[in-house]
């Protein structure tokens, strides 16, 4: 596996973030997640990024038998963080997942992103990738922002008054800020950034959830708590694009038809015979296998890996995936001989020598 290797501070393991989240794999990204530096110092200073509430963002490492932080690895682990409502996302967590999935798509010591849900609930145990949108905090022109100063404490546990709890989260919301659908940004994010994108699916994918794991370059799922569900129907919702679209294409049109119209619930066994994930894997693996995955990934030659996922998203993403395929051709143009010819003979003012070039055919 490829690393990076650097000189700078020595990062202490992180907090443990989830059950199956090995700290010693991992680090801290401080100047993206806003938690205190490697240094001791914090990250509040002018122009440091506000903490993340909603997602979890951490860096793999390598780190000797001590625990010592030695150097870096070209993968990350992106996370929701809302493990007592299903991993629901709500405006502030679709801000958090864009925030720092382009921090990766822009690291050029970054090839391939985990994408998974932190766990288990703490209230009834359960597990799940996400849950899709907070239906909490669904309004007529989309998901409401909440005031930043509430906090948000609900809980799945037993016995725990659920219309309190939804009226609550009413209560909570901005009337100030206007309705946001913006996961479906965050879709398009992991569909075009030159970076391979792996859902560890370790429960319920429900709705938005089951659409964000569609649109994952691959998926691997627990095979004892993964959970496929696409509830759009059942809420008045529907994914138009991705979530449809590309589903149709991973297990046939008859199939995704079936998975939108009855909103059954299907098993990691099921969702690996359809197509829907590449794995099932037992629970307590998933996200050493995640890794594992992820480096085979960056083992391969970079270009190959970028120039491959945009060509295979081409067919489908017409004239938009064309103009980023069409980007990243240019940029390998422009790393040939004929092309620097070309440059520097405007820049010499004079006419290119086209001669050492032939036409291949």
């Amino acid at each position: 596996m490829p690393d990076t290797r650097s000189n700078g501070p020595s990062y202490p393991p992180p907090t443990r973030v989830s059950a199956i989240f090995d700290p010693t794999r991992w680090r801290d990204v401080p100047e993206v997640t806003g938690t205190t530096s490697p240094t001791g110092g914090g990250a509040t200073g002018p122009g440091s990024a506000p903490p993340l509430s909603d997602v979890t963002y951490h860096r793999g490492c390598v780190r000797d038998t001590e625990g010592t932080w030695l150097r870096d690895l070209p993968v990350v682990r992106v996370a929701i963080n809302r493990p007592e409502v299903r991993n629901a996302f709500r405006p502030r967590t679709v801000d958090e997942l864009y925030r720092v999935l382009d921090h990766a798509r822009t690291s050029g010591d970054v090839g391939a992103v985990i994408l998974t849900g932190n766990g288990p609930s703490p209230g009834d145990g359960g597990w799940a990738f996400s849950s899709g949108g907070d239906q909490r905090v669904r309004g007529r022109d989309g998901y409401l922002y909440e005031r930043q100063d509430d906090e948000d404490s609900p809980t799945s546990a037993v016995g725990h008054d659920h219309d309190a709890d939804v009226a609550a989260a009413r209560q909570r919301v901005d009337t100030a800020r206007a309705g946001r659908l913006h996961i479906l940004e965050v879709q398009r994010l992991i569909r075009t950034m030159p970076k391979v994108v792996i859902a560890a699916v370790p429960g319920w994918a429900a709705g938005g959830g089951h659409s964000l794991n569609v649109v994952c370059d691959l998926s691997l799922a627990s095979l004892e708590h993964a959970r496929f569900k696409q509830t759009d129907a059942d809420v008045g919702s529907f994914d138009a694009g991705y979530g449809s679209a590309l589903l149709a294409r991973q297990v046939g049109d008859k199939r995704a038809r079936e998975i939108f119209f009855l909103a059954r619930t299907y098993d990691a066994v099921t969702a690996q015979r359809w197509g829907v994930v590449n794995e099932a894997v037992p629970h307590a693996e998933l996200e050493e296998r995640a890794l594992e995955v992820a480096a085979t990934v960056v083992s391969k030659s970079p270009q190959a890996v970028r120039m491959l996922k945009l060509a295979f998203n081409l067919a489908d993403d017409g004239m938009a995936g064309q103009q980023v395929f069409a980007g990243e051709a240019t940029r390998l143009a422009y790393m040939t001989q004929e092309a620097a010819e070309g440059r520097d003979a405007f820049l010499q003012r004079r006419a290119p020598d086209w001669s050492p070039f032939p036409y291949y055919f």
